[in-house]
């Protein structure tokens, strides 16, 4: 059994404490918060787990074997590498750190050490994004597109700006559904509240072949929209994880070309450019919560000694792509090259 302490009870500490309570492999040994009354919340629920305010308390304890980190991104870095550095196996919450210099330095603290760590890239753990990746990887051809919506009203952060907050997500599926890595990136946006982090945000993501990818983040909008399209020379992907059914509709539609359009005069181009329509399918996705296959997979790789989906470079590469996003954001769309990003870990 693989003892487990996690910190941080606020808003997904709750989640990681229920689904490591119920992962076979593990035990959950204590959990650490500083406020007494989130504590005494976890002693009504989990009353055999013990709490504590004392995070070097679990550091000592040569019953946790691993730390789950769920606490605020200023904090990942200085919790984790504590952990690491006392023997411990992480498990941190996205982003894996506040910046890429403090990323890099989890992951050779991990490697050095031979420990698992783990970046709670939820979204790559659901049914629809395993599924997406598999039509990425056969099926789908060239890969022409990725573009993403994720807006919502509310909740503004005060330590963060909307790209940290809403724009991880899709950075991270983005890394693990395309074959491919981004070079450069360029973000416009905006702050609508005064002396407060940007709160939309467009990013454009350019890579080495003909693939470019967007992604659309904000907390000021009416509705709640959480969609991803990906188009492919073959077939195109919609992803919606709104619906509650039918998330990923897979199109047999796109264009063909009749010769070399580049040689075309006006008359003969519309001629090479043929359209394509075919039928439309929805795959059958697995309803496994995505949080509990996370945990069991991060249990797995500390038992096995292996590499988790999401591990320390996963988080690192996102991190390096919020990293130069802002600094574009700053400098209104500037781009921003990826060094380190290019190749496929």
């Amino acid at each position: 059994m693989i003892g487990v302490a996690v910190v941080g009870y606020g808003y997904w500490g709750p989640n990681l404490v229920r689904n490591f309570a119920d992962t076979p492999g593990a035990r959950l040994v204590a959990v650490c918060d500083l406020k007494k009354e989130r504590l005494a919340s976890v002693k009504g629920r989990y009353p055999s787990i013990r709490i504590t305010d004392d995070f070097d308390e679990l550091l000592r304890d040569p019953e946790v074997a691993a730390v789950a980190i769920a606490t605020p991104v200023s904090t990942h870095f200085r919790l984790a590498m504590s952990a690491l550095m006392a023997g411990k196996h992480v498990f941190v919450e996205k982003p894996i750190a506040s910046s890429s210099e403090e990323a890099q330095r989890l992951v050779e603290e991990a490697v050095r050490r031979k420990l698992v760590l783990a970046v709670d890239h939820t979204f790559i753990h659901t049914g629809a994004v395993r599924k997406m990746r598999e039509l990425v990887e056969d099926g789908l051809g060239e890969v022409y597109y990725y573009d993403s919506v994720r807006v919502n009203l509310g909740l503004f952060q005060h330590d963060v700006s909307v790209i940290w907050d809403l724009a991880v997500h899709d950075l991270s599926i983005m890394d693990y559904v395309l074959p491919v890595r981004p070079v450069a990136v360029s973000a416009t946006g905006m702050s609508h509240v005064a002396g407060e982090p940007a709160n939309i945000a467009y990013l454009n993501l350019f890579f080495e072949n003909n693939l470019i990818a967007h992604v659309h983040v904000n907390w000021l909008a009416p509705v709640k929209v959480r969609r991803t399209l990906v188009g492919g020379s073959r077939k195109m992907i919609v992803y919606d994880d709104l619906e509650p059914s039918e998330k990923i509709k897979v199109y047999d539609k796109g264009i063909t070309l009749n010769g070399d359009a580049r040689q075309a005069g006006e008359r003969t181009y519309q001629a090479l450019v043929g359209y394509r329509t075919g039928d439309m399918w929805a795959p059958h996705l697995d309803v496994t919560e995505a949080l509990g296959s996370e945990i069991r997979e991060f249990i797995g790789c500390i038992e096995r000694s292996e590499i988790p989906a999401a591990d320390g470079r996963a988080g690192l590469r996102v991190v390096r792509i919020l990293e130069a996003a802002t600094q574009s954001l700053a400098q209104r769309g500037r781009v921003i090259e990826l060094e380190g990003v290019r190749r496929v870990a």
